[in-house]
């Protein structure tokens, strides 16, 4: 009987906490739905000043019409080709009928491959993307341990080493660096292909190449924030409970540092993503970014146009999944 009274007594306290711990997860969810909101009406603002920038800058590289036509084309012909592609209309007009035919998801039409720009330039995208993701994953494995470990040496030897490798880099630019590892892995040594893309092997240079900036720079941030937070009080208290140095610096010290990490992370798979230009060139990797180069080289505008919205809205994704995370890895910071 006295136990039925304490479970009786007990139900209101329950009671409470199940509807304070619903109050609390409704009120998560309107001030996500709030963040949401406002993220998405500046996305918008930010893919609008995008596509104003890339649509006014593409027509300082020249006429288009030079390379639709052949070099002893008529100036009748140059007009028609003109009129054809509404390019004889003001640049404010033409960019009226781009944002009317890109309420309806048409980007316009290739003027090389003569199909919807769109659709080719996500066609390229997953190439990217695989890049991209085997870059980071490869910039995360390489620098969070070796950063750790560089804090945990602080003044050491390992430490030394850690950030002159990670100054060199830094400093090599990507264009020399891919070119080095053709002439060495696939010239000399004859171990790797030298571009295409369908197999791992055709992968390795790539990544290589696009993620030695990544290494350098993470590696040093995991390092000096490691080091930071390896003077905090709480760590004393840790180690005062007797536990060991690595079980303090994994599971404890890199959560309380992930914040700049993961901000680093994130603007780096953006960099990785729109940056990728250079290096799809030099391996022939035929990504967004390799189409863009030939896109350039051809002026063809709708091509142009459709893979800096394409990669400007990827970016925007990952800087609010970045801004997202945020929350996850410290409870203080709020939507």
């Amino acid at each position: 009987m006295a136990r039925f009274r304490a479970v009786r007594a007990g139900e209101p306290h329950r009671r409470g906490l199940r509807r304070r711990g619903g109050q609390r997860l409704a009120y998560i969810a309107w001030a996500l739905s709030g963040y949401l909101v406002r993220r998405l009406w500046q996305s918008i603002l930010v893919l609008f000043a995008v596509s104003v920038l890339s649509f006014v800058l593409i027509f300082l590289s020249g006429d288009p019409v030079a390379v639709l036509v052949p070099l002893n084309a008529r100036p009748e012909d140059m007009d028609n080709v003109r009129h054809a592609y509404n390019l004889d209309q003001p640049i404010p007009i033409q960019y009226v009928l781009f944002l009317q035919q890109a309420a309806h998801g048409d980007l316009g039409d290739s003027f090389r491959y003569h199909s919807p720009a769109l659709p080719l330039v996500l066609g390229r995208l997953p190439i990217t993307l695989l890049l991209a993701a085997a870059s980071i994953l490869l910039i995360a494995a390489v620098s969070i341990p070796l950063g750790v470990f560089a804090a945990t040496h602080e003044g050491g030897i390992s430490d030394g080493l850690t950030t002159v490798g990670s100054l060199l880099a830094v400093s090599m630019p990507s264009f020399w660096l891919g070119v080095i590892l053709i002439l060495v892995f696939a010239g000399t040594m004859r171990a790797l292909p030298a571009s295409g893309a369908g197999t791992w092997q055709q992968l390795l240079l790539p990544t290589l190449t696009i993620s030695a900036f990544g290494i350098g720079l993470l590696t040093r941030l995991v390092r000096r924030s490691v080091a930071e937070t390896l003077r905090q009080p709480f760590v004393t208290t840790a180690r005062g409970k007797g536990l060991g140095e690595r079980a303090i610096a994994w599971g404890h010290v890199l959560r309380n540092s992930a914040i700049p990490v993961v901000t680093v992370m994130g603007l780096q798979l953006g960099a990785l993503v729109g940056g990728s230009v250079v290096v799809e060139t030099v391996f022939a990797w035929p990504g967004v970014g390799w189409l863009m180069i030939q896109s350039i080289e051809a002026r063809d505008l709708p091509v142009i146009r459709a893979a800096v919205l394409v990669l400007a809205g990827f970016i925007v994704v990952i800087n609010l999944v970045v801004d997202l995370a945020y929350t996850m890895l410290d409870p203080r910071i709020r939507l």
